[in-house]
Parts: C-alpha cells; structure tokens; sequence
C-alpha cells in the first residue's frame, strides 16, 4: 500500500496555471526588453540576391535588422550546431549566409520596442532572390529514395515463405505530413546582464540539449547560459531539438546587448519540424488457419536536403505478431523541406498504422474476425532478440476491450450496420510504444521545518510530471505531499513589466 504513488492526486501546479501565475516562454518580463519579428523565405530553394531593410529600419521604435550580413559572430562548422538529438548531416544554421534551403526559412530579424511594430516593419523587408529548381513531393523523389541502416534484422526466408502462403495480401500506404502546431507558439526571451550572461526562457523539452546547443553556436561557456522552461503548452516531439526561435533572440540580445524576445507567428510554426510524409508497403502472408507465415514491411520517409531524420517504422510488427519470416527496408528521400522531427510516437504512427490496415485487410481475406486474427498471431517475445516481455496485457486488454464495446454484436459486412439513415463501422486496432528508461539526477533540499524542495531539469510538457515528482519524494521520505515542493521560476511570482 502507497501513500501517494499510483493514488489520484490534485496538480501540485493546477493553481498557478488556472490562476495565470504559471509563466511561459514568452511571458517572462525584463527591463528594456525589445522584440523580434522573424522574416522568412518565400521560395524553397536559391539564393538571396537582396535584402532591401531601408524601410523597415526608417519605422519608429525599430532598433535593428538583422541578416546575414551584420549579425553576431556565429560558429562555422557543423560540429557547433549538432544537438544532442541532430540526425546525421549537417544541421542548419539559421541566419548564417544567403542559401535557402526551405520555404519559411528564417532570413532577418526585425527588433523593435514593441512586438507591433517589430511586425509591422518585417512586413516591409524586400528580398530579391535567385530561385533554383526545387522538390517539396515524396512522389517526385522516389526514385532517388537510398537505404537507411536500421537496426532490425531479417529472419528467415520473407520473399519464400510470402509467396508459398495460402493467403497472400499486399498494400501501400501513404500518411501526408502532419504538423505539431501546439497551443503555445515556439517562443524564447533571452534576458541580458550587464556581465554578458544570459538566462534563456525557451519553449523546450530539454533545456540542457538548448543550453549546450547554444554554447556551441555562440562559443559561450556553460556558466554564460542558463535555459529555463518551466512550462511547455504542448510540444509533442518538435520541441526536443532547439528551434531557431531561440538563436535568433540570443542573436538580437548579443548584438544589442539587451534582453530580446522572439515570438513566432501561427504560420511560422508550419517552417518547423513535422512528422514526415511516407509511404509504406506491408505484404503479410499467413496460413488458412490465420497464422503469419511472412511479414515484409518497407517504408519510404521524407528528410532534408541537409540532414537524415528517420524513425523506426517497419519493426513493430514483430513486437506485435508471430512469425519466422520477417524482412524490412527503410529509405529516405531528400525534398527542399526543413528537416523533420519527432512527433508523438515517431515511426510507431506510420508503421503501426500500415500494419494494422494490412492486418484488418488480411482478416477480410480469410474470412476471420479480425479480433480473432491478432489473437492468433500473438507474440510473447521480442522476436528479434528472443526475450520475453517484462509486461504485457494486451490479451486483456482485448478481451475487455471486446465485452465493453459489445464486439460480439458487430456485423462485419459492408454497409450492413445503422443508426437510423447514418451507416455505423465498428474497427479495432492495437497500438504499442517502448518503454525506456534514460539516466536522469534530481536534488532535494530538505528545510529545518521539515519541507522539502525537489529540483530537476526535465521539462513538465502538461503530463504532470511536477506532481510525480512531488509524490515520489513524499512518499521516500514519508512527508506530507504539501510537504513537497518543486523548484522553479515558474513557482514565484512574476516580474513587473
């Protein structure tokens, strides 16, 4: 029996979020705070021949253009800008020279004393450009599509055994890009001392890949840059990397040596990560009893021109079903895009997804209810390695499922079931995701008064983490959880203006 572990528990940050006293990126305050307003590409691939910023510069209340003729001093190798989750290649750079790689890339920053007119004047930058050729379409690039090493391997004979099966199924599917475009717009308000050092509020779910990242591109040292996120209004995967939101704002605050904040607008998110389009083709071959006999399972992804993002997407099948005779392919094709990120169970989404429709689509085949055929295929075992599953209930998990949701009832031919004039489609489908586990630290201070403050670096992206931690450390230390408080500048009050 636990005192506070597993048991439901009222949000140890629930009052200064419903109250407005939880801060985000873009609500931490600081004297002489100016604004940047971001000018982006409008092409996807080419030069800037011009920047014309005559205008924006004549407004009243703008400070500075930057480009990439005036900014700050920038690293200039690719080793400076690898964050600790970079794919490989070579990441971009934002600001750095004329080339531009994608539509919507960052090419000035307007910094103004208000965001209003910071907007007003990035509206009147006029850029001329040297336009190339370029490819924004999966479908276009296929052919040009090259081998991933991924780290799943074959078992058995898949192209044999699929073509001696007794049913055989083959499908392609294709999932479009999907974009994060969260709540909180990505923001950063880097605050400026006297002595050059910096506190950055960044929308992120790492401030020490943002901190690091940041030492590398500006050549700062660790004790110059403290990043704080004390809240995150919804990220899902975009915000594990540093976004250029960030270096642009640090820029602003170097060249004018003052605090500086960066807001991006609702359609500048669109120049961010995404969860890639890509196309995947499973052919499953099972028995006429329902078995699987072969699984090949290939997928053709999207990525940069100047780095290689990609996830696991072929591999879930054999955390899921049973069978000897596995192949997989993962390729890549290179588009003008910015690169993509992770996005809420990457790879699992577009493997998973084909997977199932392949499997509901097998069942129609063998005429079997589609319950029963992944009941039949179940696996105990991580195949690829042979091990048993530390956990696993998802034959319960079905069968409640099943007697919840009436399943018996359904009819399983087309069009057979209504709700009056409405036609009714009952599905299932099974979702799996790792668990992992990653070396993290946390501090407790415990006070005369018998308090304890509990201080760690992970980000709370709206899960509750803050309130895990607080009951974690009440119930080690067998304290009350108001006993309990986690630290950090979202905890206190907010600066004036």
């Amino acid at each position: 029996m636990t005192a506070y572990i597993g048991l439901p528990t009222a949000r140890v940050d629930g009052r200064a979020k419903v109250t407005g006293a939880a801060q985000y990126a873009a609500e931490f305050n600081a004297p002489g705070l100016a604004y940047g307003s971001v000018v982006v590409s409008t092409i996807a691939k080419g030069r800037i021949r011009r920047i014309d910023c005559s205008a924006a510069r004549a407004v009243a209340g703008v400070i500075e253009v930057l480009t990439h003729e005036n900014r700050p001093r920038m690293a200039g190798s690719d080793n400076a800008y690898q964050d600790d989750v970079a794919p490989g290649g070579s990441p971009f750079r934002p600001l750095y020279d004329n080339k531009v790689k994608f539509n919507g890339q960052p090419i000035a920053l307007v910094v103004a004393e208000s965001s209003e007119v910071a907007r007003f004047a990035a509206s009147l930058v006029v850029v001329e450009y040297e336009r190339e050729d370029s490819a924004t379409d999966l479908h276009t690039r296929l052919d040009e599509a090259f081998v991933v090493d991924k780290p799943e391997k074959p078992r058995g004979d898949a192209d044999q055994a699929y073509a001696a099966a007794d049913v055989r199924h083959e499908a392609e599917y294709f999932i479009p890009v999907e974009h994060h475009n969260p709540m909180e717009l990505f923001a950063a308000t880097v605050v400026w001392d006297a002595g050059g050092k910096l506190t950055v509020y960044d929308k992120t779910q790492g401030v020490q890949n943002v901190q690091r990242y940041l030492c590398g591109v500006f050549d700062l040292k660790p004790d110059q840059v403290r990043v704080v996120s004390p809240f995150v209004g919804g990220a899902f995967g975009a915000g594990l990397r540093p976004q250029y939101e960030v270096v642009l704002a640090v820029l602003g605050a170097q060249a004018l040596k003052r605090s500086v904040r960066v807001v991006l607008t609702r359609e500048q998110m669109y120049g961010l990560g995404y969860r890639p389009a890509t196309i995947e083709r499973v052919a499953l071959g099972a028995s006429n009893e329902g078995t699987l006999d072969a699984i090949k399972h290939s997928a053709i992804a999207m990525t940069s021109q100047y780095e290689e993002f990609s996830r696991n997407d072929t591999a879930w099948s054999e955390m899921l079903y049973k069978s000897a005779n596995v192949k997989y392919e993962h390729k890549l094709a290179r588009l003008d895009m910015p690169t993509p990120a992770d996005m809420r169970a990457p790879g699992a989404a577009t493997g998973v997804f084909a997977l199932e429709c392949a499997m509901d689509e097998l069942a129609v085949a063998l005429k079997l209810d589609p319950l029963e055929l992944r009941l039949r295929c179940y696996s105990d075992r991580e195949q690829s390695q042979d091990v048993p599953y530390t956990s696993k209930q998802l034959r319960e998990c079905y069968s409640r499922g099943a007697a919840t949701f009436g399943w018996a009832k359904r009819n399983p031919a087309p069009r057979s079931m209504r709700d009056g004039t409405d036609l009714v489609g009952w599905g299932m489908a099974t979702g799996i995701w790792e668990a992992l586990q990653v070396p993290m630290a946390a501090r407790i201070v415990l006070s005369g008064n018998g308090h304890a403050e509990v201080s760690c670096a992970t980000s709370d992206i709206g899960t509750g983490t803050y309130t895990i931690m607080a009951q974690l450390a009440a119930e080690m230390l067998g304290l009350p959880i108001d006993s309990c408080r986690w630290a950090g500048p979202a905890s206190r009050p907010r600066v004036a203006p």
